[in-house]
């Protein structure tokens, strides 16, 4: 009977996580360990990031093929109000993790952004240069850097650009949350028409990160950076405009901004070129319009 391979996921109980959980879950190749904090039940393991100690305890014990680090204060607003709490989530909890992960001698996967890019030069590919605009997308960069300099040649990053997909509530992610605005009709709801955005379905992610999973612990040279998104390039007003048709709710009152989203500064268009992970076949495209039926279907009564 083959070994089990082992993969230890933080931030296991967010939007992100719980796709990736789940997909390992379905593959009986694989032994499954989440950790959370704050909605930290179920099967998850309750465990404070910034106890290094805690932490290399938890390892020690699971002793993981794979460390997928999906963790992070990933609201640019919240990053630049609490930029301390981020900076120790977004780059030290990384660093401790990658000097971790080499003393097990277990690959670790960090979970990054588009937002490292200030959107002027799309598409981008994993070697261009980061030049981030706003505080989330430097401390992002910082963890990255922090990751591939503690353990190079057994550490890759991922980048995604706006996530979505079950949402527990829907400000969990940034898409989801445009149904309160289309749902109130009432008053007119102004949405950015200006950044390109690409939303990507958690699940078709969690895929991805099971396919370079599997292919590191084949192929001890495959490592570094790498991208993923979803094929669509719309704003938020015009994803707005795509979930209300969805579901059939007027949107009369939606109101296209065409000027930058107010709050912490985004690219214009921080596209990601996939065809890294493309050319290996890895990955699966879940159109915008499936995925957001599949998100939202429990919050349209």
């Amino acid at each position: 009977m083959a070994t089990m391979k082992k993969v230890l996921i933080t931030g296991a109980s967010g939007l992100l996580g719980r796709a990736i959980k789940r997909e390992f879950d379905n593959d009986a190749t694989w032994k499954v360990l989440g950790l959370a904090y704050s909605r930290a039940g179920g099967d998850l393991r309750r465990v404070d990031l910034s106890d290094v100690n805690a932490v290399k305890e938890v390892v020690r014990e699971f002793q993981p093929d794979v460390i997928v680090h999906a963790a992070a204060e990933r609201r640019p607003d919240i990053v630049d109000k609490k930029t301390d709490v981020a900076r120790q989530l977004n780059v030290d909890v990384s660093r401790n993790l990658a000097l971790i992960a080499k003393t097990f001698n277990c690959f670790i996967l960090y979970v990054s952004t588009d937002y490292v890019f200030n959107g002027c030069n799309p598409p981008y590919q994993p070697a261009d240069q980061p030049a981030p605009l706003n505080t989330y997308g430097m401390l992002k960069w910082q963890g990255e850097k922090a990751v591939l300099e503690t353990y190079p040649k057994r550490s890759g990053i991922l980048r995604l650009p706006i996530l979505y997909g079950e949402v527990e509530y829907l400000e969990e992610s940034a898409v989801t949350v445009l149904l309160k605005a289309i749902q109130n009709g009432n008053k007119p709801g102004e949405m950015s028409d200006y950044e390109k955005r690409y939303p990507t379905y958690v699940g078709d992610v969690a895929v991805v990160i099971r396919q370079i999973s599997d292919k590191t612990l084949q192929d001890e040279n495959f490592y570094g950076i790498w991208h993923w998104s979803g094929l669509e390039e719309l704003t938020k007003y015009q994803m707005a405009l795509k979930i209300a048709k969805a579901f059939n709710i007027d949107y009369k009152h939606l109101v296209a901004v065409n000027k930058p989203s107010p709050g912490a500064k985004r690219p214009y268009n921080s596209h990601l070129d996939i065809s890294t992970l493309t050319q290996l076949n890895f990955g699966q495209q879940t159109s915008f319009q499936d995925g957001i039926m599949i998100s939202l279907s429990k919050f349209i009564s």
